[in-house]
């Protein structure tokens, strides 16, 4: 999970794992009246640094470091058929909230927390029959959610994510997809983007790939191709379909296909 460190001007300095839903959608403020000051996967480095940065810039000091706080200390029991939550029903929300873009395993691949998710969650979920200090939720439905959704505009996918109908678990790459898609979300692509501008985004970065093969440059190359995919990812929600339904699409389509290589490249029969 990334941890920002944003700033206000004026008025405070901050830490937050989902900026959009901090500071703009909780706070009110647009993208242009605050920065992002220094990002880390390491929530302690991260909450020391606010400290820091409150005390520099003559800001209210938190009294209780990010990292300690309980919101941040959720912590979910995964069994092989349900996931449950340490707290009631009716405080679920918020502690889902709070943790948005956690990411947790289950036997039936891998689930995260984004607004989509959240609301299938407590939609779905149930107390405890032992504890009603606690709830919980299938995890098989909870994980057959994602093959069938976008988890982050809700839109149900034709065929699911896997048209084959088999569970391959690492293909929808979901760490990095998912946090490409977070990061254009927070900024209003989706919102304000378009696919044509996408679209020539994507020449662009083609152009730069082959330059840089020309080149034999090894670390433009892989920039370059880094550069495509995520602007291939960003494309495809913006033409309404995951990029993971893309590949699965691509893939059913060559699987059985044959052909030779010739002058370099694969020619289908």
């Amino acid at each position: 999970m990334t941890y920002c460190i944003y700033h206000i001007p004026g008025v405070k300095i901050g830490v937050t794992n989902n900026v959009y839903n901090r500071v703009e959608k909780q706070q009110g403020y647009r993208d242009s009246e605050y920065e992002i000051i220094e990002m880390s996967d390491d929530i302690n480095y991260i909450s020391q640094k606010e400290r820091e940065l409150q005390i520099k810039y003559g800001y209210p000091v938190d009294e209780e470091l990010y990292s300690k706080l309980k919101c941040n200390q959720m912590k979910i029991n995964v069994t092989e058929m349900t996931t449950t939550f340490p707290c009631p029903v009716n405080k679920l929300k918020g502690h889902l909230m709070d943790n948005m873009g956690m990411k947790w395993d289950t036997v039936f691949g891998p689930c995260s927390l984004t607004e989509e998710s959240t609301k299938w969650i407590l939609e779905n979920v149930s107390s405890s029959k032992y504890n009603n200090e606690r709830c919980y939720i299938y995890n098989r439905a909870f994980a057959r959610w994602f093959d069938n959704n976008d988890p982050y505009n809700g839109k149900t996918i034709t065929g699911g994510l896997f048209p084959t109908g088999v569970r391959q678990e690492n293909a929808r790459a979901v760490a990095h997809f998912d946090l490409i898609r977070q990061w254009a979300n927070e900024r209003g692509l989706y919102d304000g983007g378009d696919a044509k501008t996408q679209a020539l985004k994507l020449v662009e970065e083609v152009g730069e790939t082959c330059r840089a093969i020309l080149k034999q440059d090894e670390p433009e190359i892989i920039d370059g191709i880094g550069d495509c995919v995520v602007v291939l990812t960003n494309l495809a929600e913006l033409c309404g379909t995951p990029i993971e339904a893309c590949i699965a699409k691509a893939y059913d389509e060559i699987k059985w296909r044959t052909g030779k290589m010739s002058n370099g490249t694969f020619k289908k029969d």
